[in-house]
């Protein structure tokens, strides 16, 4: 049976959005966003995908490439990429959603590489990228706070005001990082992993780790 070709166009930031926060695990949104693209089957939408940078767009590019001067223009990353649910349960569809979106960033923009990360945190060890011949650039350890009742993530850069309690609660000026004991007075977990990192070569030109 023919597959039906998958089509990607740039999609307003609200609907973006508002698909991600429905669908995907996470749903804090990246600052510095670049595109958001929705994924269409005869113009069914059938996934959203955020193109952006991190936190640290040029060291990111820099650590992966310590020898090349490339800057934060020669690469994006995939910010946030979720599909309805349905979806999930095709084991080709994510290869098939990252071909299309290769395609269109070769067209629409001059970026050398696409980077990705997958969250260990969440069980992903980044199948889909291997899947789709991308290369794996190894992991680097995080933690995640979480409530121990709700299990909802509490990401380090999103809890200053828990921060300032936990200072208060030990008496002191500032603290960088929730102590054990204040984690265990407010029912916090906190859960160590990995995040693996993987880029894909845009051009014949890009080198890749």
């Amino acid at each position: 049976m023919t597959k039906t070709p998958l089509a990607i166009k740039e999609i307003p930031k609200d609907d973006a959005i508002n698909f991600i926060r429905h669908y995907h695990y996470a749903k804090i949104i990246p600052k510095l966003c670049k595109y958001f693209l929705g994924i269409f089957s005869e113009e069914k939408l059938l996934g959203v995908v955020e193109l952006s940078w991190g936190t640290q767009p040029l060291q990111t590019i820099r650590k992966l490439f310590p020898d090349e001067n490339l800057q934060t223009k020669d690469y994006l990353e995939i910010g946030k990429m979720c599909f309805l649910p349905e979806m999930n349960h095709n084991q080709y569809f994510g290869s098939r959603a990252l071909s299309t979106l290769i395609q269109w960033l070769r067209k629409h923009t001059d970026c050398l590489f696409l980077y990705t990360l997958a969250d260990g945190i969440e069980g992903k060890c980044g199948y889909v990228y291997q899947a789709s011949n991308f290369y794996y650039c190894g992991h680097f350890k995080t933690s995640v706070y979480r409530d121990a009742q709700t299990y909802e993530k509490i990401h380090p850069r999103s809890a200053r005001l828990l921060l300032e309690k936990n200072a208060r609660f030990d008496n002191v000026e500032k603290k960088h990082w929730l102590t054990q004991d204040f984690c265990e007075y407010r029912g916090i977990e906190k859960i160590n992993s990995r995040m693996f990192r993987y880029i894909y070569p845009l051009t014949t030109d890009a080198n890749a780790c």
